[in-house]
């Protein structure tokens, strides 16, 4: 297992705003592949990355994979000036250090599988619920660390719809709707984005009843995620702390207790039923 490092709070990232590290990492690839002699669209089939990612990098949007790191130094024949470039560009507006190095795996996962006993995932929050959990947890935050942190975990939503589809694996206690936080009408506007996000062909959403004898999950929650490379890895979040796992041993216990969490959660038509329901209620 590897801890990531620490900082502030939560998993709800997403690409930064452009920001003075991130912009000067990308103004460094550009003028390698300028002295390479090679456009955008020559560079991104040697580095097997996509135009809009290399535009996205260069541009200051976006923090970049260490893979995508390593195929730009060895591309661009970049003396390690690129990776050295790389780690000073290591922060990111509204996205908790220990969850930068997930987030970035994120990008190129093939699938993303969450359990939640504690709040509604950061892909699927609405900004009203984005901003009643950002105002609810201590200590206080200023304006702009607000508006980066709401910023980040909406923009990290292009997740579910971008192509080719991550095929997402949502499972969310009842008690995260029941709780209400924020206010009802909140609550309401929240149920509705799951209903939306279980319509969306990338994500399968399924519930736990709060009354519920057997439950695989009181262990806390769980995120798993596959590499564009099948490998399998996860991670564990706590109070202010994050850990990447990737101990096979450890990973197989927690592929095997999501299994049993999606034996015991209602099926997605059922859990969208259920949905409906405590709408319907609240």
């Amino acid at each position: 297992m590897t801890s990531v490092e620490n900082d502030s709070d939560g998993d709800y990232g997403a690409e930064p705003e452009p920001d003075n590290s991130l912009r000067n990492f990308g103004e460094m690839t550009k003028a390698f592949r300028k002295r390479a002699g090679l456009t955008q669209e020559q560079l991104a089939p040697r580095i097997r990355y996509s135009v809009q990612y290399v535009g996205s990098v260069e541009q200051g949007r976006r923090f970049p994979s260490d893979r995508y790191i390593e195929r730009v130094e060895e591309a661009l024949d970049a003396f390690g000036v690129i990776r050295l470039a790389a780690r000073q560009a290591t922060r990111q507006r509204g996205l908790a250090s220990w969850f930068r190095k997930w987030a970035l795996l994120e990008e190129d996962s093939v699938a993303l599988n969450t359990y939640e006993c504690r709040v509604i995932p950061g892909l699927l929050q609405t900004e009203a619920y984005a901003r009643a959990l950002i105002a609810n947890v201590p200590p206080v935050k200023t304006h702009q660390q607000v508006e980066a942190k709401v910023r980040a975990r909406l923009e990290r939503q292009r997740l579910l719809v971008r192509e080719p589809f991550t095929a997402f694996s949502f499972i969310l206690d009842q008690p995260l709707i029941d709780r209400q936080t924020g206010s009802r009408d909140i609550t309401l506007e929240q149920i509705d984005h799951l209903l939306m996000a279980a319509e969306l062909p990338s994500v399968e959403l399924q519930l736990i009843p709060t009354v519920q004898p057997d439950h695989a999950g009181t262990d806390g929650p769980i995120q798993l995620l596959e590499t564009a490379d099948h490998t399998w890895l996860a991670y564990s979040e706590g109070q202010r702390s994050g850990q990447l796992i990737s101990d096979p041993k450890e990973i197989s216990i927690l592929h095997q207790r999501y299994a049993k969490l999606r034996s015991q959660a209602l099926n997605p038509a059922d859990s969208v039923s259920l949905l409906k329901r405590l709408r319907g209620t609240l």
